[in-house]
């Protein structure tokens, strides 16, 4: 990110560079917010038992998680494909429920307005930044692809779950534009050695209606 933004900038001008990373960097994530995923937990409680009749868990899958979730040393990347837009709620519920932490789940193209994005952010969600320039100078063009791998390296680094829908509904079977992104990413932290390794575990859900 430090070479991306001084590499050609002028002197002085390092104020201005910080102030784009850190709003780039607000974009991709939020803050965990305790009360308000605990408000969450009891508020999706509800719903569930409002919105299906009951809610089966896997504990052949589950035991894979959690053999997977003792490794030392590697970060875990589920990937599950997307059927629903619960999906990243009930996934994100079951796996805080198991121990596992509070993964980062990347929201694709989806349209969310402002308060829901604020929302989604403060539950887990990260975000892709947005392409569009606000400035003509060349160097600021790379910042949001250098802010965000470097965001995910450290995502990996510290061993915080992440986990990457693969397709967006209601389109099946397709990996989407922003999955490319997101493993792309994950692929590059490992090459360039940012963490030795990663394990992906295929993780899902499956509904005989979907909502």
């Amino acid at each position: 990110v430090r070479d991306v933004a001084t590499g050609r900038s002028r002197r002085g001008d390092g104020e201005s560079q910080k102030e784009k990373i850190l709003k780039i960097l607000a974009e991709i994530q939020a803050p965990l917010s305790l009360l308000i995923l605990r408000f969450c937990h009891w508020a999706l409680l509800k719903l569930l038992n409002r919105l299906f009749l009951s809610l089966q868990l896997h504990r052949g899958q589950l035991e894979m998680v959690l053999r997977a979730a003792r490794t030392p040393g590697v970060p875990l990347v589920f990937l599950s494909t997307h059927k629903s837009q619960l999906d990243g709620l009930l996934l994100s519920f079951l796996l805080f429920s198991q121990g596992l932490g509070v993964p980062r789940v990347t929201v694709g193209g989806q349209v969310c307005s402002p308060r829901l994005r604020a929302l989604l952010g403060r539950l887990g969600g990260i975000f892709l930044p947005s392409r569009t320039e606000q400035t003509l100078n060349d160097q600021d063009k790379g910042l949001p692809g250098a802010v965000l791998a470097t965001y995910v390296e450290e995502v990996l680094r510290s061993r915080q779950p992440l986990l990457i829908f693969l397709e967006e509904p209601p389109v099946a079977l397709h990996l989407s534009a922003p999955a490319r992104e997101w493993l792309a990413l994950v692929y590059r932290a490992v090459r360039d050695g940012a963490v030795p390794d990663v394990l992906l575990v295929p993780v899902g859900i499956a509904y005989d209606v979907v909502p």
